[in-house]
């Protein structure tokens, strides 16, 4: 009798899941058909709308669109608009693609880890970071970009040109310049380079000064990458130092303007031809805060361009001359 039960439950439930099916069935197919003339139905997604194609009915309107926002017209467009995931730097050596394990011993709510599970986290982070460098070469690149980020920082040097750097190293290390040099040496000549590329420079004596490696291994790794990498740079302007060193000694706009314009003098006058552009820049500096009476002494001047009070003293009598022989009859 219990089996008669059990063939007689299975048939029914077979039947309504079957009666279930062909109901999906049909509501699909009434919704692929004109309500009005049983013709084909089509959507707009420029009106959202969904049109009858043969009666012209408009069945459905002002639809989800659950596409993006922005068009592409191919696939690198494409991939630079698309927001999924973090979007990915030169600054990480696997170009931030990988996972990262925070160092908070933190639950998801804000609560402390336990004992146990803190080694465990641990644990995972130690794998982790193994995990992330496959080789030589990317270990290689990760210490690189280390130091990048590292020397950028301690320079106060803005993202494009951390990116930068990181670019240059990168092919650097692509087109195997590295052997025979440091890893700090060709990291920091690249900083050096990409803040002169981006117009923001800064000094060798200030890379040397937050580098793990002398000037002239810089000044030396520095030419060979420019070299063998057929790097564009520009000699260096005297006039990019000048706002940085105006705002360090906090003078006016007026003085910042005034030693732009014994600059421009001096390279009328071709003074400023074999001349240290930091030199220069501190001297017009310096004499700038004199003609303006924001006076501001040798030392402090020498403190923040980080050179000596004798190249000051040179170059601000040679800045001086020129701005005269302009002015003479």
């Amino acid at each position: 009798m219990s089996d008669k039960v059990q063939a007689y439950t299975s048939e029914r439930a077979k039947s309504a899941q079957s009666e279930e099916e062909s109901e999906e069935e049909q509501e699909s197919v009434d919704e692929l058909q004109c309500p009005e003339c049983g013709g084909s139905l089509a959507t707009d997604t420029e009106h959202g709308e969904t049109v009858c194609q043969d009666c012209g009915l408009v069945v459905d309107e002002d639809s989800i669109d659950r596409g993006p926002e922005w068009r592409a017209f191919d696939s690198r467009e494409k991939d630079e608009k698309s927001r999924v995931g973090a979007p990915t730097t030169n600054m990480m050596h696997d170009k931030g693609l990988s996972t990262n394990i925070g160092w908070q011993d933190k639950d998801a709510y804000g609560n402390q880890l336990s004992a146990s599970q803190r080694q465990k986290m641990q644990r995972l982070r130690t794998w982790n970071e193994r995990f992330r460098t496959r080789d030589s070469k990317e270990r290689n690149l990760k210490q690189a970009l280390g130091e990048i980020d590292r020397m950028a920082s301690a320079l106060g040097l803005p993202e494009n040109v951390r990116e930068t750097a990181s670019v240059i190293y990168r092919r650097a290390l692509g087109e195997d310049l590295l052997p025979g040099r440091s890893i700090e040496g060709v990291s920091t000549a690249s900083l050096y380079a990409a803040a002169r590329k981006a117009g923001t420079p800064r000094s060798l004596d200030e890379i040397s000064a937050v580098s793990r490696v002398e000037k002239d291994e810089i000044a030396r790794t520095y030419r060979y990458v420019v070299r063998e990498l057929k790097l564009e740079i520009q000699p260096a302007d005297p006039e990019q130092y000048v706002p940085r060193f105006a705002s360090d000694l906090g003078l006016s706009d007026e003085a910042e303007r005034r030693a732009r314009q014994l600059l421009q003098t001096a390279k009328e006058q071709e003074v400023h031809s074999g001349k240290s552009p930091v030199g220069l820049a501190a001297a017009a500096v310096y004499a700038a805060s004199l003609l303006t009476n924001e006076k501001v002494t040798q030392s402090e001047v020498s403190e923040v361009a980080n050179i000596s009070e004798v190249t000051i003293r040179n170059r601000y009598h040679e800045l001086l001359e020129a701005e005269e022989s302009i002015h003479m009859p």
